[in-house]
C-alpha cells in the first residue's frame, strides 16, 4: 500500500490536470481524479495485477478513459445549452491551496480551451495527450479504442484546427496583459463605456456564458469594442459589483464579486497591446470552486 500511496501522491496531480483539460470543468476533474484514485487502490488489492512499469502512463491512461466517457456523455446536453458555453475558469491568487491547484501553463489558457471546445472528444483527447502529456499514439489508440494511425490523424486534424484560430499564440507579455486587466477593472467598476473601449481591439469578442439564468445575457458572441463594452456594461450596471485583478486560467483576468461573493469570473485574451476577447462566466454553478 504504501508503494501506490507514494505513487498517488507523485502524480495525483497530472490525474486533475488531464481531467481538467479534457473537461473543462473542475468539479469533474476532480470526481475522475477520485475515481481513478478508486482503481489505483483496487489495482493495489488485486494479488494478479502485474507490478506498474510506467505509472504516470497508467493514471494519465485511466484518467483519460474516465474523462472521455464523461465527456461523451454531456455531448446532447452541451449542444442544449443556452448560449455559450465556456469551461470552468480556475482562479488562483496566494490562498488558493497548492494541493487544490491545477497546474498552470499554455494549455489551460480560456483561448485553447474553448477551441478545444469544438472538437470531437477524439480530436482533443488525441492532441493533449500527446502534445501536452507526452503520451504515445499506441497509448492514446487504447484509450480511444482506435487504431494509433487513426489516433495520430485525431491529434493532427486538432493542431490544424488550433493552429488556424490563432489559439496556440500568446501574443502580450505579463505586465502588458497585467496593466490591460487592471485598465479593464478600472473601467468596469466606474461604468465607464470610453475607457472600456480604449483597451478592446476593435474586433473584439464577447463571450458571455450565464447557462440562461441571465435574460439580458447574449446568446452568442458579441462583436466589436464599442459592442462588447456596452453589452458588458448593460449586464452589470446596478449591480454593484467590485472588480478585481486575479489569475484565470494562467493569465491576468478580472473577478466581479458582490458583497464579497463571486458572481464572474472574465477570463481576458490579448493581442496586440489591446483584449481581444473577453470570456464571461457567471453561470453559478460553474463558480462554486472559486473562494
Amino acid at each position: 500500500m504504501t508503494e501506490f500511496a507514494d505513487l498517488w501522491i507523485e502524480y495525483r496531480h497530472v490525474v486533475r490536470d488531464v481531467a481538467y483539460r479534457v473537461l473543462g470543468s473542475v468539479a469533474e476533474a476532480e470526481d475522475v481524479t477520485q475515481e481513478t484514485y478508486l482503481r489505483l487502490l483496487a489495482r493495489d488489492d488485486d494479488p494478479a495485477a502485474a507490478p506498474l512499469e510506467d505509472p504516470r502512463a497508467w493514471l494519465v491512461t485511466v484518467a483519460s478513459r474516465l474523462a472521455i466517457d464523461r465527456l461523451r456523455a454531456h455531448e446532447h446536453s452541451r449542444r442544449a445549452y443556452v448560449g455559450p458555453w465556456l469551461p470552468e475558469p480556475i482562479v488562483t491568487d496566494e490562498r488558493t491551496l497548492p494541493e487544490d491547484r491545477v497546474t498552470l501553463d499554455d494549455s489551460v489558457r480560456m483561448a485553447l480551451l474553448v477551441v478545444l471546445e469544438q472538437l470531437t472528444p477524439a480530436e482533443r483527447t488525441a492532441f493533449l495527450l500527446h502534445d501536452v502529456f507526452d503520451l504515445g499514439f499506441d497509448r492514446i489508440a487504447d484509450v480511444l479504442g482506435v487504431s494509433p494511425a487513426s489516433a495520430r490523424q485525431s491529434a493532427s486534424r486538432a493542431r490544424k484546427r488550433i493552429a488556424a484560430q490563432g489559439a496556440a499564440r500568446f501574443a502580450v507579455d505579463p505586465a502588458a496583459a497585467r496593466r490591460l486587466s487592471e485598465r479593464f477593472a478600472a473601467a468596469a467598476s466606474d461604468g465607464d463605456l470610453d475607457g472600456l473601449v480604449a483597451v478592446l481591439a476593435a474586433d473584439a469578442t464577447g463571450h458571455f456564458d450565464s447557462g440562461g439564468i441571465y435574460p439580458e445575457a447574449p446568446t452568442e458572441v458579441v462583436v466589436g469594442a464599442e459592442s462588447v463594452a456596452r453589452q458588458f456594461l448593460a449586464g452589470v450596471g446596478g449591480l454593484g459589483l467590485d472588480f478585481e485583478v486575479a489569475e484565470v486560467n494562467a493569465q491576468p483576468g478580472v473577478v466581479a464579486r458582490r458583497r464579497g461573493r463571486v458572481v464572474s469570473v472574465l477570463a481576458l485574451d490579448f493581442a496586440d497591446d489591446r483584449i481581444s476577447a473577453i470570456h464571461g462566466v457567471g453561470n453559478p454553478m460553474k463558480l462554486r470552486h472559486v473562494r
